[in-house]
């Protein structure tokens, strides 16, 4: 069964001069934990708000749980749960009174969803009467999950709900979707951040409005086409320049402490021959090794091959 199926979406703004979802599709499954990964811009909000009836495509056709988004919009808004990226919950009112609202919005209330949310609401009730403005950012996300859960949807669209938090809030969010998934709930979330792509079970690879790559991490990962190489030297940013003009060089960009590097010919002695380079180069203390490629050299590399 599918939960959510997007054939050929397209979505343009300011009269077709911006592209902002670019003929899209794909499905994802009943269940399953499916991330929307890719950087600012990349049209994963569109993409949210057209699956949540908030906004129409140009093109395209799209089912949420069965439904179409046009002509069965207040049948899908029952059942879906929507986190947008920004904090939209009533400052003013408390934790607490948030929550009552949001449940008496669907016709129910805390009590008779409280299991659902038992392990998230835990954490904020001793701030049950703080104003949600006055919640740090961790909380505010755990709040604002809670409404979107209060009303038990068997869809939850989660928008970028990590950006701006603490690494262990974000930690602790994955671990909350992680139980959540294990009571049947379809989780459809979107991030900038690629480690978060491996929290995932299948996830969609996004730029500039065009689907790059749809598949496990591990298998768009594992479909990495060429050697990868780590280099460092005591100068890091004069062996970037200097890399990037070698010949034999496809591709080289920072990656921490290391730059990852490519070559023209998958075949070459990429070891030997970015070392012999870089010491002509008169750099020090010079570093090369094979390493394995993660996500964001998998995005890297699709992004480019896009481009090219």
């Amino acid at each position: 069964m599918k939960s959510l199926i997007l054939n050929n979406i397209t979505k343009t703004f300011d009269k077709g001069a911006i592209v902002a979802v670019d003929d899209v599709s794909f499905s994802v499954n009943e269940g399953e934990l499916f991330g929307l990964i890719g950087p600012d811009g990349a049209g994963k909000t569109t993409i949210f708000r057209i699956l949540s009836t908030l906004l129409l495509a140009d093109k395209g056709e799209a089912v949420v749980a069965g439904y179409d988004v046009k002509k069965d919009y207040r049948s899908i808004r029952n059942i879906i749960g929507y986190m947008p990226g920004r904090f939209s919950l009533y400052q003013d009112l408390t934790v607490h009174e948030n929550l009552t609202f949001f449940a008496m919005l669907f016709g129910t209330s805390i009590e008779d969803n409280y299991e659902l949310i038992k392990d998230i609401y835990d954490q904020i009730k001793p701030f049950s009467n703080r104003r949600a403005g006055k919640l740090s950012g961790g909380m505010k996300q755990k709040l604002a999950l809670s409404c979107a859960l209060i009303h038990k949807p068997k869809i939850l669209f989660l928008d970028e709900p990590t950006t701006g938090v603490d690494v262990v809030s974000r930690h602790e969010f994955w671990e909350i979707l992680k139980r959540l998934k294990s009571q049947g709930i379809t989780i459809f979330v979107s991030t900038a951040y690629m480690d978060e792509a491996m929290k995932c079970e299948r996830i969609a690879l996004i730029q500039k409005g065009k689907i790059l790559s749809i598949n496990t991490p591990e298998k768009i990962i594992e479909s990495y086409p060429v050697k990868l190489f780590g280099a460092k030297a005591d100068d890091i940013y004069s062996l970037l320049k200097d890399l990037r003009e070698f010949e034999q060089v496809e591709r080289c960009y920072p990656f921490g402490e290391w730059l990852h590097v490519t070559m023209k010919d998958s075949n070459a002695d990429g070891i030997n021959l970015i070392k012999d380079y870089a010491l002509s180069e008169n750099h020090k203390q010079v570093e090369v090794k094979i390493i394995e490629p993660n996500i964001e050299d998998s995005f890297i590399r699709l992004m480019n091959d896009q481009q090219t």
